[in-house]
This record gives structure tokens, sequence and C-alpha cells, in this order.
């Protein structure tokens, strides 16, 4: 684990923690499915520090973050509820920093951009890194989907895209996918979605780098995020 993380039992799971000198913000990231933690990956957390952004990242195995149960995970509490009902709550009484980001990666990905269209009052600035938009497709493949959903078509129903609504939405929204990802088609949809509808968003669907070095405009657009909402609530 990089230096200045801390592992939390939050309501009897694991998280890894980040707390900057003097943080503004608060960050929930999201992990992929493979994992792993933030807490492995410097230039994140040298992106945290320098941004003064308190991160926390809760471990949820493969997991999906969705509103349905996962028995390895939980057999009660789904994880998308785990996350509004025990994680949000903990950030908003342990760390009072008000105003607060979400991001992921891949698995997570998807899951940061589902909850900011269903849940943009809670979530205004949403950000991910190849999201797993069309995780239906993974539908049939042996892993957690298979038992949350019952058929591919009742997954595809609940993927981010259709959860979009033209009359609210998180107020900033930034996305970004490699051409050669197998998640691009899928946010290649959601940036016609969102173009169709004139939600602003900014997608980077173009560029050929590696996933770190594309955390830099991941994190400079949710500090300005954060920054820009702060200020409109003064």
């Amino acid at each position: 684990m990089t230096a200045g993380w801390t592992r939390l039992d939050l309501a009897g799971k694991p998280a890894d923690a980040f707390i900057p000198a003097s943080p503004r913000f608060a960050l929930l990231f999201l992990h992929d499915h493979a994992g792993p933690s933030p807490a492995l990956t410097p230039a994140l957390t040298a992106l945290l520090t320098e941004l003064r952004l308190a991160c926390v990242a809760p471990m949820g195995g493969a997991c999906w973050w969705v509103d349905r149960v996962w028995p390895p995970f939980d057999a009660n509490i789904t994880p998308e509820r785990f996350l509004l009902e025990q994680v949000v709550p903990w950030l908003e009484s342990e760390w009072k920093l008000g105003l607060r980001a979400i991001a992921g990666i891949g698995m997570g990905g998807q899951a940061a951009l589902r909850l900011g269209f269903r849940h943009p009052d809670r979530f205004p600035i949403v950000t991910s890194l190849d999201g797993a938009l069309d995780f239906h497709e993974w539908h049939g493949r042996g892993t957690a989907l298979d038992t949350q959903y019952e058929s591919r078509e009742r997954a595809r129903q609940d993927t981010a895209i259709l959860h979009i609504e033209p009359s609210r939405w998180p107020a900033h929204i930034s996305f970004a996918c490699s051409p050669t990802s197998e998640w691009y088609r899928g946010n290649d949809r959601l940036a016609e979605k969102l173009t169709a509808y004139g939600i602003s968003h900014a997608a980077d669907l173009d560029s050929i780098t590696p996933l770190e070095a594309r955390l830099a405009p991941m994190l400079h657009f949710l500090a300005n995020g954060l920054e820009r909402e702060s200020r409109r609530l003064m």
C-alpha cells in the first residue's frame, strides 16, 4: 500500500482511505472488476496530495456496484445500497467536507456514471476511465452478473446509459476510453446519447495512452468541478 493510505472497516467491509494535508473535498473511488485498490497506485496518491482531495475506496470484489444482491459481497444489502447508506454517510459524518465527487475505473467507472445518473444531487461530479458500460456483454461468462440478473437483457436494462434522464443529470460529467478497449463502443454510445440530449460532458475517446497517464486529467476535472460547485453554492 502506498504511504498515506489507511485500511478501514466500514460497516464490516474493508475500505482504503487517504487524507492529504488540509483536504478541500472528498472523492469516492470505485475499483475495477479485478481491482486493484487505488492505494497501490503512487501516481493517483500524488495527484490526491497535489489537489488536496481526501479519498475513500471501498473494496467490493467483483460486485459490479449495482443495486442487486451478490452473497459474496453481502447476503442482505446490495453494493449500491451499501455505498449510499453506509459509505456516503460515513464520508459526511467523519470528514465533513461537504461536496463530493465519484470516480472509477472499468467496473467502477460504469458504476460512478450509473450512480451519478441515478442520484445527481448526491453526486454532482462524476468521472470514469474505461467504464464497463456494456457490462451486459459479460452476462453468461461466470461472473457475479450471472446471479445478479436473470438474463443478458435484464442486465442491459440496468446499464448506466439507460439511467440517463434528460431532465436531471450530474452537473459535471467526464469519461475517457481508449479506442482499443473492449468497452469503447459503450462509451461512444454514451457520448452520442448525452450529445443528443444536450447534456454537457467531457469525453476523451481518441487517446491511446496508458491508463495511469489519464489519471491526471480525470482528477483535475474532478477538482475543477468541485471548486465550481463550491463557489456556486456560496
